[in-house]
This record gives C-alpha cells, structure tokens and sequence, in this order.
C-alpha cells in the first residue's frame, strides 16, 4: 500500500504546465526588426564609386533600384555581383528581365575609362528601349562634398 500511495502522490505532485512564455519570443522578434532596420539601407546602392560633379536634380526613392556600377578599374558591379564587361553585354538581358524593374541607374566612377563606361551605357541605352523601361546616370551634386 505504501508503494501505491507513493505513486499516486508523485503524479499528483507534478502538474503539467501547458502556458508558452511569449516574452523571450518577443524579444527576438524585436531584436531581429532591429537588425534588419539598421541593416536595410546598407543593402541598398550597389558598390561605391567616385561619383562626377554635375549640376543634377536628386533621385526620387524607389522601392527596389536597379544599379550597375563600373569601378574604376574597369570592372561592372550589377547591385554587388562584379562581372568584366563582355560578361555584362551578355548578361544584363537576362538579369535585368529577372528583375522586374522599371528604372535602371548606372554608376561610373569619375576615374573610369571612357570605352568601358561606354560599353556598360550603351547597353543599358538599348535594352531599356527594347523593354520600354527609363535608365539614368547617377552623378553627385557640385554642391556636395
């Protein structure tokens, strides 16, 4: 009897607790907003390059821009993907159609070689008239810096 008694007082003694503590899930949700809010505009803007000075009109915010950079070493950057620039002319069609975008901006740093950026424009140039999308060169302000 005593054995029986000792089991029964056992279950009786451990009660199951189904609740979910919700406070440590919040936490990490909040934590990862957080992140992600301070990480967001560091993703945006493709590579930097040095900009030329122009007299320029700001860019309005788009949801998701399209930028191709040219370095001035020579080297095209589709958002940050590096590629040289006969591997652009073949691949820009097929990326830029995945995109799904409207605008696309090219950034060529000021230290550049003319032939290369060129090549990189010209073509952006046609494939934004193929698909009947607006393209633009991205400069800075004369006023900045």
């Amino acid at each position: 009897m005593t054995n029986g008694s000792r089991r029964r007082g056992r279950r009786g003694a451990l009660p199951v607790n189904a609740e979910i503590n919700v406070t440590s899930l919040i936490d990490v949700a909040f934590t990862l907003l957080v992140i992600f809010i301070i990480t967001a505009p560091m993703l945006q803007g493709g590579l930097e390059v040095q900009l030329p000075r122009g007299q320029i009109q700001p860019i309005t915010a788009q949801d998701d821009p399209f930028i191709v950079s040219v370095d001035e070493g020579g080297l095209v950057y589709v958002g940050e993907t590096p590629v040289t620039v006969d591997e652009f002319a073949d691949a820009f069609p097929q990326l830029f159609r995945a995109a799904g975008v409207q605008t696309i901006y090219v950034k060529g740093d000021e230290r550049a070689l003319y032939g290369q950026l060129f090549g990189v424009i010209s073509t952006v140039a046609r494939i934004a008239q193929e698909e009947g999308v607006r393209w633009a060169l991205v400069g800075e302000p004369e006023s900045v810096r």
